[in-house]
């Protein structure tokens, strides 16, 4: 009988120890309102939405939390994600990771690319975003992103627009607007996995 009963114990310890899944969480109405800009399933084909299939789980679901909270700004997104709750940006961030990243046909120039993996190289993009560009974690995927996202994003950290993330604006500061555009097009041409790589949200 002791032995049941300290079996008993152990097992609801940890039935209430343990923490809510994202899976649990039921957000599939919610993602249905992503796919109006960010089309079905995340898998965008609008140049300046980016790609949510596929992202990084963790980066996602902090990214969420930092336009609740006003450290990234925009005027779209913050409305969406106001009265989320954080399980729900779990789920949501979990979902899009689970997606298939799409693939996207990306005209390049031999010029262009060859400028664009110099200038990337030389800051030293693939230390942290990993030499395929598929990012881990909490650093993003960018192989394989539309490149006028890709510039935009890069631009806006350039001039300070993007605000949530002081390293990247000071790495971008040292480009050139013709280096950005290079190396857009030069990233957003690889194409590395179809799925996230990186772990999940603990």
């Amino acid at each position: 009988m002791h032995s049941h009963m300290l079996h008993l114990l152990c097992l609801t310890s940890a039935l209430l120890s343990y923490p809510l899944a994202a899976q649990e969480v039921d957000v599939s109405a919610k993602v249905q309102v992503c796919f109006a800009c960010h089309g079905p399933e995340g898998a965008s084909t609008q140049a300046n939405y980016p790609i949510l299939a596929g992202q990084q789980e963790y980066y996602l679901y902090v990214q969420m939390k930092d336009f609740q909270a006003g450290r990234r700004e925009n005027a779209e997104m913050a409305p969406m994600l106001a009265n989320l709750t954080r399980d729900e940006m779990k789920a949501i961030a979990k979902y899009f990771a689970g997606q298939s990243w799409p693939r996207l046909e990306v005209t390049t120039d031999p010029e262009h690319m060859k400028a664009g993996r110099t200038a990337a190289a030389a800051g030293q993009c693939p230390q942290c975003h990993l030499g395929g560009y598929n990012g881990n974690s909490r650093v993003p995927r960018l192989a394989g992103l539309h490149p006028e996202y890709l510039a935009k994003t890069m631009l806006d950290f350039k001039a300070k627009r993007r605000n949530n993330s002081p390293a990247k604006s000071s790495l971008m500061e040292s480009f050139s607007e013709e280096d950005i555009l290079a190396m857009a097009q030069y990233i957003g041409s690889l194409t590395v996995y179809e799925r996230s790589q990186g772990a999940e949200i603990e």
